[in-house]
């Protein structure tokens, strides 16, 4: 078979799936059963997972380290979060100006365990939403590096930490995560002066938009229905002159595999009681004071155990370990919410099932040579997204498109100590999802892309800067069932994904591109007799490359049966950009 979905990234892959026939109506269709876990040889030491990502640009200086929190997470799951104390690096630290702080996430697991979706919070600000790798009985360890440089007003004072890591165990479910949570604090080369109106600086406030303790769960809100919204108050400084709102995003249960849920269509037609529905569109919409300030088109992280656990051993899927967060400018709509009252942002996802984990933090920098800034909203543009759907079904084998755009625009003034700014906001999305069912229901392929275009300008009347994000998310899905007679079957399927980001940045000092396509695919087989996995092989391959004004960086990665078979990386600044995986 050949197929070139991602060709718009040269990018053409196979990957495969599963463990046991189940029918299409089932809700754990993709979702592993964990048949390896306990055959997995406990003489070899324990595997070390990561997810392949850009190294962090650190300066040459010695960095002041504390451990925050160290616990053993065993059965937490509707328990309260854990929580820590946390102060920062004084006065142990000699230095008192970081230009980098890092948080570090170790852990290791043995033993039998699905994967466990956890989030980091300070002060109820969210900074980390991982997963968890899936143990064998030989035992894992991986670790999660983020820079959380842009908390830097938070993580300079006495907050609560609060981790939540929902895990189960049980006679069948053993494994427990032993973390170690670590904050790493690079002291500046040289005196860093914060630059301009907001623009590379980082936020003199950081607001919450997440649960209030106490809870039995992490601090995320959960919306399970589409006609669910999830909302806080909240309250900002009157002499606030910018604000961005940083949303999490993660889809679990019946969204977990969004992206390949049936039409309603489809399930009246063939009568399925059990299939995960309202088709595969979803966007999380964020309104302010009830009227739609943005948009998220989610990427499809792929967690640990999804699909095929030995896809994602030893290399984890693409965002699986530090799931992205978006961004969305809230300047052009300040002047309605400096009044010093309280006002409330909301969240609620099209088409939603059980459950989508969101929340947010509301980033805000402050003038600090006025009590009071004022501005005006000038236009908004939000009309709803468009939908549309074209369906040629017989039976349980047929063809699903849809197709989805929006656009949302808006301007606003803010008037502060650094003048009267302008700041326009613009973020364009389309979406396509092309579904084919066949083999009565035993085939299944998806071809889904999402096209996002985000774009701040602030114009001061002397200066004009600008920060323009593209955003591609392919993703391709082939899927088979097969009946062999004698009690056995196969399971065969490609998965093929890829996060694609271009960023261009002016400002008056200067221009700044980078370019970033990380590409993913994996292949995996599975022969399954009398409800045991007698055959069970996976590969896959990673390709990774980053290129800016400042750096490069780039990496291409293979494994074998949970075993790296290549590996290639370095930091030149070459014209090798483009994929080398090939069919």
């Amino acid at each position: 078979m050949a197929f070139s979905l991602l060709s718009l990234l040269l990018f053409s892959l196979y990957f495969l799936h599963s463990t046991a026939k189940i029918s299409i109506s089932s809700e754990s269709r993709f979702r592993s059963q964990l048949s390896e876990s306990s055959t997995s040889p406990t003489d070899m030491p324990p595997t070390t997972h990561f997810e392949v990502t850009k190294p962090i640009e650190l300066p040459n200086t010695k960095p002041c380290s504390q451990l925050i929190l160290q616990h053993d997470f065993g059965f937490t799951f509707t328990k309260p979060p854990v929580f820590a104390d946390y102060k920062p690096p004084y006065p142990s630290c000699p230095f008192q100006d970081f230009s980098k702080i890092i948080l570090e996430w170790k852990a290791t697991c043995k033993g039998r365990q699905f994967d466990r979706i956890f989030g980091v919070w300070l002060g109820g600000v969210e900074l980390l939403r991982s997963c968890t790798a899936e143990p064998s009985a030989n035992g894992i360890v991986w670790t999660v590096k983020k820079d959380v440089t842009r908390y830097y007003s938070l993580l300079m004072t006495n907050q609560t930490l609060a981790v939540y890591l929902g895990n189960l165990v049980n006679d069948v479910y053993t494994g427990v995560y032993h973390v170690e949570l670590s904050f790493h604090y690079y002291p500046a080369e040289k005196h860093m002066s914060n630059i301009g109106h907001g623009h590379g600086s980082n936020a003199d406030l950081i607001l919450p938009i997440s649960r209030n303790l106490p809870v039995n769960d992490g601090l995320w809100f959960q919306v399970d229905s589409p006609t669910k919204v999830e909302s806080k108050m909240f309250k900002i400084p009157q002499n606030s002159y910018k604000a961005v709102l940083e949303v999490y995003v993660s889809p679990h249960q019946n969204d977990e595999f969004w992206y390949t849920n049936l039409p309603n269509e489809f399930i009246a037609q063939n009568n399925l009681t059990n299939a995960r529905k309202n088709g595969p569109f979803r966007e999380v919409v964020v309104s302010l004071d009830g009227k739609v300030v943005g948009a998220v088109w989610p990427f499809s992280v792929i967690y640990t155990g999804g699909f095929d656990p030995l896809l994602w051993r030893p290399i984890s899927a693409i965002g699986s370990f530090d799931l992205p967060s978006y961004d969305i400018e809230i300047t052009p709509s300040l002047g309605t919410i400096l009044d010093g009252k309280a006002h409330e942002f909301g969240f609620s996802v099209t088409n939603a099932l059980d459950v989508w984990y969101i929340d947010a933090n509301l980033h805000i920098w402050l003038d600090g040579k006025s009590e009071k800034t004022e501005g005006m909203v000038l236009r908004r543009s939000t009309l709803p997204h468009r939908v549309s759907y074209v369906s040629n079904i017989t039976g349980l084998n047929g063809t699903l498109l849809t197709r989805a755009s929006r656009f949302i625009k808006s301007a606003g003034w803010v008037k502060s100590s650094y003048g009267k700014i302008t700041t326009q906001a613009t973020q364009e999305f389309n979406y396509s999802n092309f579904m084919e069912m066949g083999n009565n229901g035993d085939l299944q392929i998806v071809r889904q892309s999402i096209d996002f275009s985000d774009s701040i300008v602030a114009d001061s009347g002397l200066s004009v800067d600008s920060v323009t994000s593209l955003k591609r998310f392919p993703l391709y899905l082939y899927f088979e069932d097969a009946d062999q007679g004698g009690g056995g079957h196969t399971s065969v399927s490609n998965l093929s994904i890829g996060f694609s980001e271009k960023i261009t940045k002016r400002t008056e000092f200067g221009s700044y591109v980078s370019s970033l396509e990380n590409l993913q695919a994996g292949q995996a087989f599975v022969l399954v007799k009398d409800n045991r996995v007698v055959s069970h092989v996976a590969s896959t391959e990673q390709v990774f490359s980053f290129d800016s004004s400042k750096s490069c960086y780039f990496r291409n990665v293979s494994s074998s049966n949970q075993i790296i078979s290549s590996d290639e990386e370095n930091n030149k600044c070459s014209k090798r950009t483009r994929s080398q995986l090939v069919e």
